[in-house]
């Protein structure tokens, strides 16, 4: 992985050559970003970077014997701690990360803007709970002990370090205030909030910013896909790679107009319908859930900024303007205020396994409540 492999995002790219160019590269960084963005890419890229042996102004040079090892994520100077399950022979406290390199290697090269539910389903780990178990803590320590083998840095990832257990997490406090000389700990989360204050207070924190939309069409494009498909995919997206990527494979499940038929039938309280589209949202699986209920986040948000006139920020493309303007007569800012809390709400609940059937139904009733009132 090579900083020109990400689109886009040339500020960042730029940051961190300048870091390394003036010889000022933190030993522990975080790189904090939202599901989708390029903080795991960018990560990788900048451990190609590091260690290139003929780095040019603006990227590794992807030919030397370094660079050639961690396009193939087996440079030995780079280590991979990452979330995992126990396995039929595996423990809970024996699944670590090294058990799973060879998938997770894969998993890097088909998946580099994947979430944590996809790894999971690329190893085969569905609806189990993924976390990074204390023994890792103890592998940090002994991998860092060892010096550089071939490179000039050793670096250790860590991808989503808020999925670490408590006891693995302030096992690595030591060794990240004071790494042994040319280590750097490379930490990429998608959720920060979630991190201990005392690792946060230990790393530089680097914001990898959501791809825009330009970014993102120009990207899928590429692909064979349509300019106005890619438009429409680009809008749909909100700046995640991943979801654009899964709706140029025809992945979306038209999410939107499963979103928009859904709230027709809350209005006119159709309730033999929602019940029977609550048992049809349950069959259509977790994933499907989480994203109905973001799509419908973001109208809900772009038909406030609609509303009041905010051309400027307004990101919605010419065939969405007319459900716009009719979903804004019926839901006012005042009901927009709240019907929003209890979509995230439900996403919290669909995260914690709660009953979708019941969970929808629910929803779908409060909703029409609003609606009518």
């Amino acid at each position: 992985m090579r900083f020109q492999d990400i689109p886009g995002l040339e500020t960042s790219k730029q940051k961190l050559i300048e870091a390394v160019a003036a010889n000022h590269v933190a030993h522990a960084q975080l790189f904090a970003g939202t599901e989708g963005s390029a903080n795991l890419a960018m990560a990788l890229a900048f451990a190609t970077y590091l260690n290139c042996l003929n780095p040019l102004a603006d990227d590794a040079c992807g030919t030397c014997s370094s660079c050639l090892k961690n396009a193939k994520f087996i440079h030995p100077d780079v280590n991979f701690i990452f979330p995992s399950s126990a396995t039929a022979k595996l423990k809970r406290e024996d699944a670590t990360s090294e058990k799973f390199l060879v998938e997770w290697r894969t998993f890097l090269l088909s998946s580099i803007y994947g979430n944590v539910s996809d790894w999971s389903s690329h190893f085969g780990w569905e609806n189990k709970l993924l976390m990074i178990p204390r023994q890792e803590s103890r592998n940090i320590v002994k991998a860092l002990s060892l010096k550089a083998f071939e490179g000039q840095f050793k670096v250790m990832i860590i991808w989503l370090p808020e999925l670490m257990n408590a006891n693995a997490a302030n096992g690595i406090l030591k060794v990240l205030e004071e790494p042994p000389e040319k280590t750097v700990f490379l930490m990429v989360s998608n959720d920060a909030s979630k991190l201990l204050t005392t690792i946060l207070s230990r790393t530089q924190q680097f914001r990898i910013p959501s791809f825009s939309d330009v970014e993102i069409k120009n990207a899928i494009t590429v692909d064979g896909v349509t300019a106005e498909r890619a438009a429409h995919i680009a809008y749909m997206a909100e700046g995640s790679m991943r979801t654009a990527l899964q709706m140029v494979d025809g992945e979306d499940n038209e999410t939107q107009d499963y979103f928009k038929n859904w709230f027709r039938q809350c209005f006119t309280y159709n309730f033999s319908e929602l019940v029977k589209m609550a048992d049809e949202f349950q069959k259509n699986g977790k994933e499907f859930q989480k994203e109905l209920l973001s799509v419908g986040s973001s109208l809900m948000r772009e038909s406030l900024i609609y509303s009041s006139a905010a051309t400027e920020i307004c990101r919605i493309p010419e065939n969405e303007l007319d459900f716009i303007q009719k979903f804004g007569t019926v839901f006012t800012a005042e009901k927009i205020m709240e019907v929003s809390p209890k979509l995230d709400e439900a996403q919290y609940h669909i995260e914690r396994n709660a009953n979708p059937k019941i969970l929808f139904l629910d929803l779908s009733l409060t909703i029409a409540q609003i609606a009518r009132a």
